[in-house]
């Protein structure tokens, strides 16, 4: 077995672990719940083939659902982030990067880091509310669960970052 692959394996287990067993208990304010399980799509570096990061995707998303009794919520929105993760990735990388790069803190400046890990985000929570209200007759709701998910999951998403590259 390749050793990248058991640190992805590693990576999937510890962020869908912690997802279903401590993150989906915590609902700040009743709205705002952390989705730090997304991080594990930006993980993937610039060469890694579009098919499996979909896979990967999919299939996290799929136990994700399956232990927070969200049908479908979770595998769509993962799905989405990661065919949109190498075009994002792209606009923030160097010209001259090598074909392995991975965007993290110490590749990519802090900006360019955290617009990178916003945009992705953002777009994550938007489809994911969506998708689970199915509704907008109570907008205001719906826009509380958005922003204040994004907000503490790219906070979340920063801190692990900053721990993990130390």
């Amino acid at each position: 077995m390749n050793i990248d692959f058991l640190k992805r394996l590693l990576w999937f287990v510890v962020l869908t672990v912690a997802q279903v067993f401590v993150l989906n208990n915590i609902h700040l304010f009743t709205v705002a719940t952390p989705l730090l399980y997304i991080y594990f799509v930006l993980l993937f570096p610039r060469n890694y083939p579009q098919w499996a990061i979909l896979l990967w995707a999919f299939f996290m998303g799929f136990i994700i659902d399956t232990f927070s009794n969200t049908p479908g919520v979770s595998a769509a929105s993962m799905t989405l982030i990661a065919a949109l993760q190498p075009y994002v990735l792209q606009l923030f990388i160097p010209r001259d990067s090598s074909d392995n790069f991975q965007a993290g803190l110490d590749t990519l400046s802090l900006p360019q880091y955290t617009w990178y890990v916003s945009i992705l985000t953002l777009v994550y929570s938007v489809v994911f509310f969506t998708l689970e209200m199915f509704s907008f007759f109570n907008v205001f709701e719906w826009l509380q669960c958005v922003v204040g998910s994004f907000l503490l999951t790219f906070i979340l998403i920063l801190v692990v970052e900053n721990v993990r590259r130390r």
